[in-house]
């Protein structure tokens, strides 16, 4: 391990082989570091944070400090990032309250550009995008290959979909559906995010699905419920269409629209 002598380790941080560390950083207590992880230069990484391997975590940033939420009361809560990610500098990512699943959680290959913030209780899959100075507010769940633009926030219990893109300086204060586009203060659909669809290999057929979905439950003259049960009924069974429909229906606090 290259480990710079300025490093404060705690004596209950676990760290695996090849990982780095760059001067001044802290690393707190039951912090687990996997396996050829770079940590750069005055980096803090508070209690009860869990890192998997392969993360590149730039100079400034702060993870697992205590939520920013009046009722927290030093709950043992935890920051829990899996493997691949980067995160560049001064990126905020908050532990946990004890609500739900008392966890903030990011999954594998993410990239989280400068001056990020993840809020308590947050939940990030997979090849999520979030430019520079993006905002999660706590309890936001973003699901898998989302984009979200600079300097946008994410109200909090809101829920981004899957493939979706966001654009930047956006205010969103409403959940926004899996593979759209949406975009403005407060945030608006403008359609398919057909590019980054094209670019993930989606098929004709499934993209062709969608666009017919997303015409009869955004652009007809229907109430929501019919839209949704016309969409089921009439346009053509495919995985994405499906999980398209079923984010709309479980919407807790309704789409952007």
């Amino acid at each position: 391990m290259k480990i710079h002598p300025t490093v404060i380790i705690s004596p209950d941080a676990k760290l695996e082989a090849n990982v780095e560390i760059g001067p001044y950083s802290v690393i707190g207590a039951d912090v687990k570091i996997g396996k050829d992880t770079i940590i750069g230069p005055h980096v803090v990484i508070e209690d009860y944070t869990h890192i998997g391997e392969g993360c590149h975590i730039h100079q400034f940033c702060s993870i697992g400090a205590p939520p920013q939420d009046l009722k927290f009361g030093g709950e043992k809560t935890r920051v829990v990032i899996g493997n691949f990610n980067t995160i560049r500098e001064f990126v905020t990512i908050n532990r946990s309250t004890a609500a739900d699943i008392g966890v903030t959680i990011m999954g594998d290959h993410n990239l989280i550009m400068a001056y990020c913030h993840v809020a308590h209780n947050c939940q990030l899959g997979d090849r999520i995008v979030m430019a520079n100075g993006a905002t999660l507010a706590g309890h936001v769940h973003v699901e898998d290959n989302a984009i979200i633009g600079g300097l946008t926030g994410i109200h909090q219990f809101s829920s981004i979909g899957a493939h979706c893109i966001i654009g930047g300086a956006s205010a969103v204060v409403k959940d926004v559906p899996p593979y759209t586009m949406a975009s403005g203060n407060h945030a608006k659909l403008f359609g398919l995010n057909l590019v980054g669809l094209k670019r993930r290999n989606f098929s004709e057929k499934t993209i062709k699905a969608l666009k017919n979905a997303y015409r009869i439950i955004f652009r007809s003259n229907l109430l929501l419920e019919a839209a949704l049960k016309k969409a089921q009924d009439e346009v053509e069974d495919v995985p994405e269409v499906r999980h398209f429909i079923k984010f709309i229906q479980e919407s807790k606090r309704g789409t952007c629209r």
